[in-house]
């Protein structure tokens, strides 16, 4: 299911001529990467001694990144970049103090100008938060998972491809 909107944001958004794509981008009409393996899908998660939720597995195991198909979403990193937030851009920490970034792994947009985060949950009964966050938005813009987002980009790439 994620990969077919993948490829459906991908053949869309290149389709768009919106935004500026690689040459071998519009060639494969992919936005994508070659997929993480699970030696690296474990390194990262040993590395920040978490275990990440399934669907970003899943993405993973399709795409080692995905660039962003206009621009106002991030590009998601390459698995190796993936870091807590505090340890790539701490003064957002100290900008918006908001306790959940404090423990926010950012997975998109690292020297751009949106992110998006995965807050891992406080308790067992809690579940992982999917955060799409800039400081030209009001406050984060949350989703219940990687699916609901990458619809809501899907979503976006067809009305920019209708305009």
């Amino acid at each position: 299911m994620m990969e077919n909107l993948l490829n459906d944001i991908s053949e869309k958004a290149i389709k768009s001529k919106d935004f500026n794509f690689t040459p071998e981008q519009i060639k494969n009409n992919w936005l994508g990467n070659i997929p993480a393996s699970e030696k690296q899908i474990s390194e990262a998660e040993n590395k920040l001694n978490i275990r990440f939720p399934a669907d970003y597995k899943e993405f993973l195991r399709i795409t080692n990144g995905f660039s962003a198909p206009n621009d106002v979403e991030p590009s998601f990193e390459n698995i190796e970049n993936i870091d807590y937030l505090k340890n790539v851009d701490e003064f957002i920490l100290e900008a918006y103090s908001l306790v959940e970034l404090e423990n926010a792994i950012i997975v998109g947009g690292i020297s751009e100008e949106q992110y998006f985060l995965l807050l891992p949950p406080k308790a067992k009964n809690e579940k992982w938060k999917y955060w799409k966050f800039a400081n030209w938005m009001a406050g984060e813009q949350p989703f219940e998972n990687l699916k609901e987002y990458f619809e809501d980009v899907l979503e976006f790439v067809n009305k920019k491809v209708t305009e």
